[in-house]
């Protein structure tokens, strides 16, 4: 209860960034900005993803749902963060052996560290070097 004696809203129904319920429409601006993504990329995947559908108002006006939202998720996942390519994403998401989307937000697994011998280790060095004066070489031709 709060202090003037009404029940608070439960923590699953609103989302803290912008205080609207977790099923209210949000407009491109605040998708774009929940998601970290330019707006025209949102609009984009429009045109790439047939499943993504916002609700269009009147002059246009984008409304994403709660779905469309969790599928910009996924799709922003597989493209992002698992390197997909748009077309590979658009069969991923046909796919049945899609993991779910909490899955997918998690983020890129920590690779495991590699051990590199010495020798090999000296090679790599080598080698780096020789690209790097190839690349001065090339820079002054």
């Amino acid at each position: 209860m709060e202090p003037e004696g009404r029940p608070s809203a439960p923590a699953a129904d609103v989302v803290s960034s912008t205080g609207k319920a977790a099923d209210a429409f949000r407009t491109i601006a605040e998708v774009a900005a929940e998601l970290d993504l330019p707006q025209h990329v949102l609009r984009f995947w429009e045109t790439r993803f047939p499943e993504l559908k916002p609700v269009k108002r009147a002059g246009g006006r984008r409304y994403y749902r709660a779905r469309d939202i969790e599928l910009l998720r996924r799709i922003k996942t597989l493209l992002h963060g698992q390197g997909f390519t748009i077309k590979g994403a658009r069969k991923a998401l046909r796919g049945a052996d899609l993991p779910p989307a909490e899955a997918l937000d998690e983020g890129p697994e920590e690779a495991p560290k590699a051990r590199i011998d010495r020798a090999t280790r000296r090679a790599l060095e080598d080698l780096l070097a020789d690209l790097e004066v190839a690349r001065g070489v090339l820079a002054k031709a």
